[in-house]
């Protein structure tokens, strides 16, 4: 019997100032293991780069393979339970770049516009999504993460949700969820499924003034001991019930982007929550 280690990793929203290369590079220094890259960044106004800064996924791919970092996942597909011919097309390139990269993963992300649905129509419309997306993955032989989103304007806010759907299409060996402990907090949740988890994504909230429901994306900073969201307990609990895959820093916070050493600044987030989740025994 011995301790399991935390696998960090990082969601390229973090550091959104530096190329795939320079970010890659980052992560490997910070011994992550492995990272996220994200086709929104510019749409965002994170960046004037487009994604993979103009070269093809696999030279990026190879890049973050000989830097010995795993590349877990590619995001995203926005919107995707709103399904259209539009949208197969999105999920498709996504698919195709994440093949052509060696990318584990593409990330599917629920419409988040207050949409007002009729008696069953919000289920219904999730697992049409699914059922058209899951072919699309079996083809490519690839696995999709789910990330319900916990705003009061989402149309998919829990991970219970986010699972009977994906077991209503048989897509158990395809689909995975996204735990996000931002998310998760201002859901309410109380449901972990660490067995049917891909990938956690942490950041933390410190403003004591925001009730859950007024938290934004722009509040989420690196994770510290202020932190309201419960991050050290989420991944305990995680851990402990058996998850042993990666805790992926995904930090909108404008403060955070413009951290001159943010290398530093993560080296003092990752040792924290090393200190605090790293005695779970194997």
């Amino acid at each position: 019997m011995g301790s399991r280690p935390v696998h960090f990793a990082l969601n390229h929203i973090t550091t959104p100032r530096l190329d795939c290369r320079a970010f890659i590079d980052l992560a490997a220094s910070l011994g992550c293991a492995g990272v996220e890259l994200r086709n929104d960044l510019a749409d965002k106004r994170l960046t004037k780069a487009a994604f993979f800064d103009g070269e093809t996924p696999a030279a990026i791919g190879a890049h973050a393979r000989a830097s010995g970092m795993r590349l877990l996942g590619l995001s995203e597909a926005y919107g995707f339970n709103a399904w259209s011919g539009a949208m197969r097309g999105k999920v498709q390139v996504l698919i195709d770049q994440a093949v052509e990269a060696g990318a584990e993963s593409i990330s599917l992300i629920p419409r988040n516009d207050a949409p007002h649905y009729a008696q069953g129509e919000r289920d219904e419309a999730l697992r049409r999504s699914l059922g058209e997306i899951l072919p699309m993955l079996d083809k490519a032989d690839m696995i999709a993460l789910v990330e319900p989103l916990g705003f009061v304007s989402s149309s998919l806010r829990r991970k219970a949700d986010a699972m009977a759907a994906i077991e209503a299409v048989g897509g158990g060996g395809r689909f995975l969820l996204v735990h996000d402990t931002f998310h998760h907090h201002l859901a309410g949740d109380t449901d972990f499924f660490p067995q049917l988890t891909g990938i956690v994504h942490i950041s933390g909230v410190v403003d004591p003034a925001l009730e859950p429901e007024q938290m934004q994306d722009a509040d989420r900073i690196l994770v510290d001991d202020r932190d309201r969201l419960g991050n050290v307990a989420q991944i305990r609990a995680l851990r402990t019930a058996g998850y042993a895959g990666a805790f992926s820093f995904e930090v909108f916070s404008p403060l955070v982007h413009a951290i001159a050493d943010p290398r530093t600044a993560l080296a003092a987030s990752i040792a924290l929550l090393a200190r605090e989740t790293g005695d779970i025994m194997a």
